[in-house]
C-alpha cells in the first residue's frame, strides 16, 4: 500500500535529490493507460481524468519520479499501483531537525482489494498497516467534505522522541482505482492546511 509509506521519506535515502519541477510531466506504465496520471504545471498538479488538482507549496521537492521506481507494482504488476504525486518540504537527505512534511496521491487498482465495496472498506487493511509502523488512530475513518466532492478521512499520529508527526489519509473511489491523499506535517494544523491545496471540479485551490 503506498501511502502508508510517506512516513519513510523522514529518513535519508540512498539516492540522490530531485529538485523541484514547474512543468513535470510523470512517466505513466503502460498497464494503466486507462488511469491519466495528471502533470504539474505553475505549480498545481492537475489529473483531469480524476477531477481533482493539488497546489504545491512553494520550493517543495517532487520525488514521484523516485517513488514511482520504488514502488511495489514497478516492473512487475504496475496496473494495480501506482504514486501520482510525492512532494515534501525537504529532500530526505536534509539534516533531520524536525518533522518533514509531505503530501503523496496514489491510485490502486480496485481488484487489489477483494470485496472492497465501500471507500471506508478500505480502511481496514489501511489502519493495520499505518498502525504497523508505529502509528496510533487519532480520529476514525469518517465522511468529510473537500468543496463539493465527499471523500473518507481518518488520522494518525506517532511520536517521534520529542516531536509527534501527524498523518492524515483522505481516500476516494474513482474509475476502478482506490485514489489515497496522505498528507503528513509536525501537527494537526499544519495538515489541516495541506488539505486547503486539495480542490475538486475544476475549482482552484483555496490558496
Amino acid at each position: 500500500m503506498l501511502a502508508a509509506s510517506l512516513w519513510a521519506q523522514q529518513a535519508p535515502p540512498t539516492s540522490g535529490e530531485s529538485s523541484s519541477k514547474q512543468h513535470t510531466k510523470h512517466p505513466k506504465p503502460a498497464a494503466t493507460s486507462v488511469l491519466d496520471p495528471g502533470a504539474i504545471t505553475d505549480g498545481i498538479y492537475r489529473n483531469p481524468s480524476l477531477g481533482f488538482s493539488y497546489k504545491l507549496p512553494f520550493g517543495w521537492v517532487d520525488r514521484t519520479n523516485e517513488m514511482q521506481d520504488d514502488s511495489p507494482g514497478s516492473g512487475k504488476d504496475p496496473g494495480k499501483s501506482l504514486v501520482l504525486l510525492a512532494v515534501f518540504e525537504r529532500p530526505p537527505e536534509a539534516p533531520r531537525d524536525g518533522i518533514n512534511p509531505g503530501v503523496v496521491i496514489a491510485a490502486e487498482s480496485v481488484s487489489s482489494y477483494p470485496g472492497l465495496k465501500t471507500t471506508a472498506d478500505y480502511f481496514g487493511p489501511l489502519t493495520e498497516l499505518t498502525t504497523d509502523k508505529g502509528f496510533k488512530v487519532v480520529n476514525e475513518p469518517s465522511e468529510f467534505a473537500v468543496g463539493t466532492k465527499t471523500l473518507v478521512r481518518c488520522d494518525f499520529s506517532k511520536e517521534m522522541g520529542e516531536l509527534t508527526m501527524y498523518q492524515t489519509a483522505l481516500v476516494m473511489l474513482g474509475k476502478s482505482y482506490v485514489v489515497s491523499f496522505t498528507l503528513i506535517g509536525g501537527s494537526e494544523d499544519e495538515v489541516n492546511g495541506l488539505i486547503e491545496n486539495l480542490s475538486f471540479g475544476g475549482k482552484k485551490p483555496a490558496r
